[in-house]
């Protein structure tokens, strides 16, 4: 399981997210609306997962695991209004 509920405050996205844990990230945001999503150990998400995020605007905690959840997907986000903590290294994109 790569979407887990560690607590009511605190939804985990680990490893690699395939499409079916959009909809177990959407199940456990509606039982837990207070809950942050921490996707820290996330290597990649498709794109169904990134759009429960999305749409959901829930603060999320990183950055992301994944060099391309941070360089692209995580700039989208934030731009769209989702509450994304600046990178450790700043603005710039960080080179692995």
């Amino acid at each position: 399981m790569t979407v887990v509920l560690h607590d009511a405050s605190t939804i985990r996205l680990i490893g690699t997210c395939p499409a079916d844990d959009g909809e177990v990230l959407l199940q456990h945001l509606l039982a837990n609306p207070q809950a942050e999503v921490d996707w820290r150990g996330c290597e990649s998400a498709h794109a169904a997962v990134i759009q429960v995020i999305l749409v959901s605007r829930r603060p999320l905690r990183g950055p992301p695991a994944g060099p391309f959840l941070e360089r692209l997907i995580e700039p989208a986000l934030r731009r769209a209004g989702c509450q994304v903590p600046p990178s450790p290294q700043g603005p710039e994109v960080r080179k692995r």
